[in-house]
């Protein structure tokens, strides 16, 4: 083989394992990404009710760790799962209280911190408008065929009362494991809302033609 020939045999092997490192690259990232998806299928694969307790907090930490790597709306998804909704029912208080800490969303402790020092009129603003969004998200859903076994926007009068006066960082600091899970989608919809300056905006004039 000629040095020319050898050369561009050499050029043409490195460009081909190039490529196969790409392409195997892009097919374990394609494997290893979380999607809702996936970690849905996680909970249907698992009777938590009945795993022994070392199993039972390995599992619980390895959801924590997927739900992570969702974005807000992705979560949402996950949690319209009746799955999602079997393993809720399978967790005592202590596995709940877990579970709610390792999964609440960076700046979670400043953003009820600011919502506290709201007036009481726009606490009650932001719970509202909070509910609504997710109430439109579960709607949207449900005509899309996607299953909603339950809604936190379906928040009882008394417990929407409570976070308005109360406060939500007391009500959380007081609140059962239960209730906290149930708030933790409403908290974090409106962590998002209030990051992004929305619920502060002034309404938008309607154009005069």
């Amino acid at each position: 083989m000629s040095p020319r020939t050898r050369t561009l045999a050499l050029t043409a092997a490195s460009i081909l394992a190039v490529w196969m490192l790409a392409l195997g690259g892009f097919a374990w990232a394609r494997h290893s990404k979380i999607t809702p998806d996936r970690v849905t299928a996680y909970l249907a694969s698992l009777d938590f009710r009945n795993l022994p307790p070392a199993e039972r907090l390995r599992a619980l930490r390895k959801l924590a760790a997927w739900l992570n790597a969702l974005s807000p709306e992705e979560r949402r998804r996950v949690r319209r799962d009746p799955a999602w909704a079997a393993w809720l029912q399978s967790m005592d208080d202590a596995e709940k209280g877990e579970l709610l800490e390792l999964t609440l969303p960076t700046g979670f402790g400043q953003m009820l911190t600011a919502f506290e020092q709201l007036p009481e009129d726009q606490r009650r603003k932001t719970v509202e408008e909070t509910l609504r969004r997710l109430r439109e998200d579960r709607e949207a859903a449900e005509s899309d065929g996607s299953p909603a076994p339950g809604s936190e926007a379906e928040l009882s009068p008394e417990l929407r009362e409570k976070m308005v006066t109360l406060g939500v960082k007391s009500f959380m600091e007081q609140g059962s494991p239960e209730t906290k899970a149930q708030l933790q989608p409403v908290l974090e919809e409106m962590q998002r809302a209030m990051e992004s300056g929305r619920l502060f905006r002034p309404p938008r004039r309607p154009r005069i033609p």
